[in-house]
């Protein structure tokens, strides 16, 4: 018997995104990784960010995003918002709820660029996280994964 064909307009769900994210996906481990080296970061970026005025991306969030964009060649900040809105493990990934509202690109850019100004967060934060070698460890897992 052919199945109905039904549309599916909305949407409730009651799990959380940490939930719908296999245990063994590479990504946890790399998370627990990176969450360390954030989590010593959080008073330097608290000196420098205004107490006034108007709320900007967290930086957290702003590397998270980053590292996924470095991950998973993304090769724009545009398309990359794009994959968050649409990707329930990116969003999970950077700690966004499923239905929290992806920033836009262009706001994006402008406080990823900021962040990165400030030369002693670009020092410490390649001190403490290694990029290219979290990425080749990151892309071997996933070819593991697959497998």
């Amino acid at each position: 018997m052919r199945g109905k064909d039904q549309v599916q307009n909305h949407m409730i769900s009651y799990l959380s995104p940490e939930a719908r994210v296999r245990k063994d996906h590479p990504l946890r481990a790399i998370r627990g990784m990176v969450d360390e080296v954030l989590t010593q970061l959080t008073r330097r970026f608290d000196t420098m960010y205004a107490r006034v005025g108007r709320p900007s991306i967290a930086p957290e969030k702003l590397l998270w995003a980053q590292l996924l964009q470095m991950l998973y060649s993304i090769r724009s900040e545009r398309l990359l918002m794009e994959e968050m809105d649409n990707n329930l493990l990116f969003r999970w990934f950077v700690g966004l709820n499923a239905d929290d509202e992806v920033w836009d690109a262009t706001v994006f850019t402008k406080n990823r660029d900021r962040l990165l100004e400030a030369e002693s967060t670009t020092v410490r934060l390649t001190r403490g996280l290694p990029m290219s070698a979290l990425v080749r460890r990151f892309r071997g897992m996933l070819l593991r994964s697959e497998s």
